[in-house]
């Protein structure tokens, strides 16, 4: 259990920061206030509460039921702000965006931008005269698709057993993308595996 002792709430006159992330996709949802009062509730519900300024405590989607279910929550080095991981039950921003910043803000991540181009290649098939990419090609063959999978594999156990660490790199950014290319086709995402992952890790 978070020990809310731990906190200066002193700082910001009762109140600390929460930077809330996505524990799944590791997206940065939004930011806002929590007092003890709000943190207090947020552990006992196991879901999260904030102090608002103009709302006061504040149940986050307790009127549209986008609820941020709890994971985990952790202090700064100053004690005086808050990152709290949440699995969020739909969008965090008033505006129904998935987070109060950008959305291309939320690719950050080189793997998130790879996954977002595989589903833009699933999603906008080529027009008369253009060139089918690679990734339509593998995405429309399923057999070229595991062939493909298969032999990064190969290659990249071949690269581990040689010692290569350069090639194992380069084989591993290739088995990677097959990887996730393989995913998408059978209507996977990288945030199910990131899901997968983080519930591995308690």
């Amino acid at each position: 259990m978070f020990d809310l002792d731990t906190l200066d709430f002193s700082k910001g006159n009762g109140l600390v920061t929460v930077v809330t992330q996505d524990a799944h996709s590791g997206a940065v949802l939004m930011v806002a206030h929590a007092d003890r009062e709000a943190l207090e509730h947020t552990l006992r519900t196991g879901e999260m509460h904030y102090r608002s300024r103009s709302r006061g405590l504040w149940h986050k989607g307790g009127t549209s039921g986008h609820v941020q279910r709890l994971v985990s929550l952790t202090a700064d080095c100053d004690a005086d702000a808050v990152l709290a991981l949440v699995v969020p039950a739909g969008p965090a921003c008033h505006n129904g965006t998935t987070s109060c910043f950008r959305e291309d803000a939320l690719r950050s991540d080189v793997f998130s931008s790879l996954d977002a181009t595989i589903a833009s290649r699933q999603t906008h098939a080529a027009q008369d005269g253009e060139k089918v990419s690679y990734t339509q090609k593998l995405l429309g063959d399923r057999n070229l698709r595991l062939k493909k999978l298969g032999e990064e594999a190969v290659e990249l156990a071949t690269a581990c057993v040689d010692g290569d660490r350069e090639r194992a790199a380069e084989e591993t950014a290739d088995l990677v993308y097959h990887a996730l290319v393989a995913l998408r086709a059978v209507g996977g995402t990288l945030d199910e595996v990131r899901a997968v992952l983080a519930a591995r890790q308690r």
